[in-house]
């Protein structure tokens, strides 16, 4: 299933709306990335979402170089 192991961001279904105003379902899919992150010196692979690796990133868990390195 599409959903984010770190933030829980999954997806969101709604509707296209045409100009005649038809109305057809539709779902909006998060961003997901596989990613390695080393945590407590133990290597996890997971999906994350990008906003899940942009925080991540600000709180210092994964550095720039680190997840370059990763892709």
């Amino acid at each position: 299933m599409q959903r984010c192991e770190l933030t829980g961001k999954g997806k969101q279904y709604g509707h296209n709306v045409s100009f005649s105003m038809r109305h057809t379902k539709r779902v909006w899919k998060p961003n997901l990335q596989k990613k390695t992150v080393i945590i407590d010196g133990k290597k996890i692979k997971m999906k994350i979402s990008t906003q899940g690796i942009r925080m991540l990133k600000k709180k210092g868990l994964i550095t720039p170089y680190q997840a370059k390195t990763q892709q």
